[in-house]
């Protein structure tokens, strides 16, 4: 069979080259065709195959070919072939190919149900063809480079490389562009009528378009259109613009950005986060936005993202806000400016070994989070810390190693308004030197583990107000100093059960300002005098520690689900000695009066400086400490292999005993400790100080047993128990475990690790921890359903309680349950809850509701706290396309505030 086709063929190529009067040499097989360089179109009839008149034979000439050839019009082989025939006609001087037809010229390439070459022209056309059922498939698909369209039918023109699409569809970035006639000029030009073009999913019944009469299509540039009117489920709006411009380019490009508009009670109508955007490069962009308020507040930001990639990357914002309320002349009416600077900065661990430069910067207003018309993270506005930190560290691999590193940090109270700022922070230390270790073989011994070290920390710390912050003031009472540290130690084994460690540690600080005192007998006060210059003082102290691990398991017979028990203890004892430093202690004395006795004061003038004042009391103590653990091998089935369970995790019980005390030599009786309660899911911490001594009238310590004193043998003093505890239905189908992926944008800006308070939106409308979730497989079917028969859900809790009674007070000082939580009732609709109640002040912690629709191209949420101090809701709705996303809408009512 496959040689008679052969031969067929063989026998309709002879009859179409003896017509067309072709040399064998231009036909290849199957596999191609060539069409010579002699072969061009007359200048008359551009889009023909003309074909001259033979030459005349020279004689004594070679032979030459009875055909003239033109030049050539095609400048690359045509590769063709179909599933079912390929039919040569000499009379129409074609060549059809049907059924999974495919023609290759370049980087055009053409699949169809049926394609027809036309040698006299110099054109393809291309068509689907029905199928058994009778409907139209195989339409065909033209792709040139990455531009690919799918049309019902195409004509094309090789000489010119033109085309004409009928019913075009085509991906452009994340356009989907509907043409019912498009003309293709070259590569880079299209022309299309009656077009739609759109970034839903569903290109075949989008749920809304922008209808156009012409366009200009530009692949990978633009689309630029006459009249065009924006269509939402097939029916048209009044949006409509006489002219678009919608650009496609992958890359990004410079733009306006559209404001938001709204009303504020007490600053009338707005608009937000307007402004521009700079596509600077590749490696960095600029977005600048502005607010503006009737009443006359104004706000701008401007945010900058940089990366380069395996060398660094981050992003820097700066915020400023000038608040009016309320208007002039009323008695309401207050003026404030607010402002924030965050910088975030990581380097790649791959670009250099050696060094490392990192930043994490949150500074600004203290009442700015709180203060703020732009700000939705309520993560910060319910956070009383602000802090940052600007590092460079460096290692010298030298013998020994050396470590340097310099930083800047900020802690920064939002209520008190206080800032402590080190400017600069200066690090180094050497690594362990041990002189004596063996030159071959392990280190053993007393005296071949002896080792040292050296540490130096610098610091120029200010201590300043939200209203001084980096004015002349604050440098004035800057603090400077300088401590050197060597720590000498060494451990080894004592009769091969006990682990000992023995050390002492040298340390001595350098300071340039100290502070004498005296007191002035006419203004009846202390008086502290600054003295400028270097002074110094140096310690020492001597610990040493011995500790050993004890293992006890008792196993049970038989083949039930429990098969062991594991107590690990490891109790360890150690002592401390820190002599007493009285010669950095002077006195001073307060004369008698009236109404007091005269009394000698006693004060170091080290006092006040960066690392304080040396001990004046010598201190010798013994610590006691005892570590618990406690694991179980337990079989689920007969058949089962054990696997090991936590019982009690790390239960620990230490105090210490002053030697050098004449009274209360015993401290309070820490204990501390972890139930696993879900394995690896919920642990439930506690920790309590018991004290044996009993307290006087003044609820103050006294030298007597709380037992003698007619109480119970251990006075509780505190308590707390603690957990955090997250699962999702996930847990309980064995599908994959829901790992919540929170954005570290709010927690690096200083709000808290988890939506407990919330999850803050952003000007897109989205949720910073908003995520596409891999779905399991059996759900698959449900995700492509309307509604989602198996709801997933996911609950997160986190409950404190603290207990004093450390002077009688016998009050919960904090007893609260908190809990966020979000059910996917369909696979488009989201709610979520976050809230909490404190059992102490009987109230409603943060309450946030929150819903999210998503409407395939469109995202919808709207956010709702009922009530409290931030008493909110936020609406939004806008296009999820990038391309799209000024195509919003945008609705804010935030509380009414008095600045």
């Amino acid at each position: 069979m496959r040689t008679k086709i052969l031969y067929i063929l063989s026998c309709s190529i002879f009859l179409l080259l003896s017509a067309s009067k072709i040399s064998a040499q231009e036909i290849k097989t199957n596999e191609g065709i060539r069409i010579p360089a002699e072969r061009r179109a007359a200048p008359a009839i551009q889009d023909s195959l003309v074909i001259t008149a033979p030459t005349p034979a020279i004689p004594g000439a070679a032979p030459q070919d009875t055909v003239r050839r033109s030049n050539e019009v095609l400048t690359d082989q045509v590769v063709y072939s179909a599933e079912d025939y390929m039919r040569l006609s000499p009379r129409e001087n074609r060549l059809y190919l049907y059924d999974n037809a495919v023609i290759t010229y370049g980087d055009i390439n053409i699949t169809a149900g049926k394609i027809i070459l036309d040698n006299e022209r110099n054109e393809i056309y291309a068509y689907g063809i029905p199928d058994s059922t009778g409907t139209y498939s195989q339409k065909p698909v033209f792709t040139q480079g990455q531009n690919v369209v799918r049309p019902d039918s195409i004509r094309f023109n090789f000489d010119t490389e033109r085309a004409l699409v009928f019913n075009s569809r085509t991906e452009q970035g994340e356009f989907k562009v509907l043409g019912e006639i498009t003309k293709r000029e070259n590569d880079s030009v299209y022309y299309m009528k009656n077009v739609k073009f759109t970034t839903s999913p569903n290109e075949e019944n989008p749920d809304y378009y922008f209808y156009a009469r012409r366009i200009k299509f530009v692949p990978d540039k633009k689309i630029v259109s006459g009249l065009v009117n924006m269509y939402i489920a097939d029916v048209p709006t009044p949006l409509g613009l006489p002219f678009g411009y919608f650009p496609m380019t992958e890359e990004e490009t410079s733009g306006f950005i559209i404001p938001s508009f709204g009303d504020d009670n007490n600053r009338g109508y707005y608009l937000q986060n307007g402004g521009y955007y700079f596509a600077i490069s590749d490696y960095v962009d600029l977005t600048v936005l502005g607010d503006y308020y009737t009443n006359g507040s104004y706000g701008f930001r401007t945010e900058s993202s940089y990366a380069l990639r395996y060398r660094f990357r981050g992003n820097l914002s700066f915020r400023y806000e000038k608040l009016i309320n309320s208007e002039r002349g009323f008695p309401d009416f207050s003026e404030s400016s607010v402002y924030n600077l965050r910088w975030h900065h990581t380097q790649d661990s791959k670009a250099s070994p050696s060094s490392r430069f990192s930043a994490s910067v949150n500074l600004g207003s203290s009442d700015y989070y709180q203060a703020s018309t732009n700000q939705m993270n309520t993560g910060n506005r319910l956070t009383n810390t602000l802090s940052s930190s600007v590092s460079y560290s460096k290692t010298f691999n030298i013998q020994p190693q050396v470590n340097l590193s310099v930083a800047a940090t900020h802690s920064q109270n939002t209520n008190t308004q206080q800032i402590n700022m080190t400017l600069p922070t200066v690090q180094a230390s050497m690594a362990r030197v041990y002189p004596f270790e063996p030159k071959i073989g392990a280190k053993k011994g007393i005296i071949e583990n002896i080792n040292f070290q050296y540490n130096f920390r610098g610091e120029n710390r200010f201590q300043t107000t939200d209203s001084l912050f980096f004015k002349p003031e604050m440098f004035k009472n800057a603090i400077l100093g300088a401590q050197h540290q060597i720590p000498l130690t060494t451990n080894f084994k004592l009769f091969n059960y006990l682990s000992v460690n023995a050390g002492t540690n040298y340390t001595e600080a350098w300071v340039f300002k100290t502070f004498e005192r005296r007191y002035d007998e006419d203004a009846r006060l202390e008086v502290i005098d600054t003295v400028s210059g270097f002074d110094s003082y140096r310690t020492y102290n001597f610990n040493t520690s011995i500790g050993t691990t004890i293992y006890g398991t008792k196993n049970f017979s038989g083949n039930g689900k429990w098969q062991a028990i594991r107590h690990v203890l490891r109790p360890s004892i150690s002592y401390n000695i820190n002599p007493g430093f009285e010669h950095y202690y002077d006195e001073y004395m307060i004369p008698e009066t009236d109404d007091r006795e005269a009394r000698i004061v006693e004060y170091s003038r080290f006092q006040g400086t960066l690392y304080g004042p040396p001990g004046k009391l010598f201190s010798s103590s013994i610590g006691l400490s005892l570590s618990n653990t406690f694991e179980a091998k337990v079989k689920d089935s007969a058949d089962a292999a054990p696997r090991k369970v936590k019982l009690l995790n790390n239960l620990n019980i230490s105090t210490s005993y002053n030697l050098a005390g004449d009274s209360l030599r015993l401290s309070p009786i820490s204990v501390r400790g972890s139930i696993p309660i879900v394995q690896n899911k919920l642990d439930v911490n506690f920790g309590t100080n018991l004290d044996i001594y009993a307290l006087n009238n003044n609820n103050r310590r006294i030298d007597r047993l709380n037992i003698q004193n007619g109480g119970s043998l251990f006075r509780l003093t505190n308590a707390n128990v603690s957990f955090g505890y997250s699962f999702s239905s996930r847990d309980f189908s064995g599908g994959k475990e829901n790992v919540n992926r929170l954005e570290n944008q709010t927690f690096r800006n200083g709000g808290r690790p988890d939506d407990l308070f919330g999850k803050d939106m952003d000007i897109d409308g989205t949720f910073y921890d908003e995520q596409e979730e891999d779905m399991p497989e059996e759900d698959e079917e449900s995700q492509n359903s309307w509604y989602n028969f198996n709801i997933p859900w996911d609950l997160r809790l986190a409950y404190t309680m603290n207990y004093s009674n450390s002077a009688r007070q016998n009050e919960l000082s904090s007893h609260s349950l908190m809990f966020s939580g979000d059910i996917e009732l369909s696979p488009n609709w989201n709610i979520g809850a976050s809230s909490g109640y404190d059992f102490v002040n009987h109230g409603f912690t943060h309450t946030q509701l929150r819903f999210a629709r998503d409407l395939e191209s469109w995202r919808m949420t709207f956010s709702w706290t009922p009530f409290g101090l931030y008493k909110q809701w936020n609406f939004f709705i806008g296009i999820k396309s990038s391309l799209l996303s000024d195509i919003k809408y945008e609705k804010r009512r935030e509380r009414d505030r008095s600045l």
